[in-house]
């Protein structure tokens, strides 16, 4: 609609004001604690997680050229698949078939989707299962590489972290393959209207996230994200005027279907393993409690001898 089709650029001014303002939160202001981490810890853990964060990013940008704003977000019902599939590869999450028979329906409802759009494009289409891939890749690595060390980054220390990292990566397709065209295009003004208020949502999308975690529950998150995805391809049809047909809609709601499923057990399972954290803390109390008072007893019986 702006007639600027150069999602890297776009994704760097992302990723430097990002960085800026998290760097102001973290350093200046100290309202977030930083995380203590080593330059040998963020070269091997950090760096490969900003790659995967660029490629995801760039992709995932480049696909709105090509497809309307209600397919992607159709398309995107994809992750949770992809992150199983990924996790399972790198064995960190177990195979079950009634899973992977939920992830089939999401795919299928998906193909409906696919099939029902109206300004189907191909290349469109592998750009953004290709950000999907990168992006559950991603998520996976934090896991492996992070949150296994210990290591837990909130949006705002993420950002402060994996922002800069993210901006070197980008710049290097960006020097191949947007900066010779926007050299030649004398036309171009920067406006600091456009780019300031579309950054400022960029960030304000984290800040959200972060104080959300912070002050509700995931089913809460959980939850936040339906209502997001469905008011997404209700302003794409209503706003933008994107086609949405009634295939669309149907495949969707049948790829939305599989995705709260698999939300609701994820979030149950969650809620058994901290259960069972619970009661063996309250166990272990307990047994605790028991030693202290045998332990007592037998002083006092020593005592009456003497």
């Amino acid at each position: 609609m702006y007639n600027w089709p150069f999602p890297i650029s776009l994704t760097m001014i992302h990723m430097s004001f990002c960085a800026s303002l998290a760097f102001l939160l973290i350093k200046v202001f100290k309202v977030v604690e930083p995380v203590s981490m080593s330059r040998d810890l963020y070269l091997s853990s950090v760096v490969p997680i900003g790659a995967l964060y660029s490629l995801s990013l760039w992709l995932s940008n480049s696909a709105y050229i090509y497809l309307s704003v209600s397919f992607i977000q159709m398309l995107k019902a994809l992750m949770p698949v992809a992150v199983y599939s990924i996790g399972v590869l790198f064995k960190k999450e177990g195979y079950k078939n009634d899973t992977m028979v939920n992830m089939l329906s999401i795919s299928f409802g998906v193909a409906i989707a696919a099939y029902g759009e109206a300004k189907f494009d191909t290349w469109g289409v592998i750009l953004q299962l290709g950000a999907v891939a990168f992006e559950a890749t991603r998520l996976v690595m934090i896991q492996i590489l992070l949150t296994s060390k210990g290591i837990t980054l909130n949006p705002i220390t993420s950002l402060y972290y994996v922002a800069p990292c993210c901006f070197v990566f980008l710049l290097v397709p960006w020097v191949f393959v947007e900066y010779p065209v926007l050299k030649e295009t004398s036309s171009f003004h920067f406006d600091f209207v456009v780019f300031g208020t579309n950054s400022i949502c960029a960030f304000a999308l984290n800040l959200a996230v972060f104080l959300l975690v912070g002050k509700t529950s995931a089913l809460t998150m959980n939850v936040a994200g339906v209502v997001k995805d469905w008011l997404l391809i209700a302003f794409s049809w209503s706003v933008i005027k994107d086609t949405v047909t009634p295939i669309n809609l149907f495949g969707y709601g049948l790829a939305f279907l599989g995705v709260a499923y698999y939300n609701h057990s994820k979030l149950q399972a969650l809620k058994a393993k901290e259960a069972q954290k619970k009661t063996a803390q309250a166990d272990e109390e307990g047994g605790r409690l028991l030693e202290e008072r045998e332990g007592e007893g037998s002083g006092k019986s020593s005592e009456s001898q003497d």
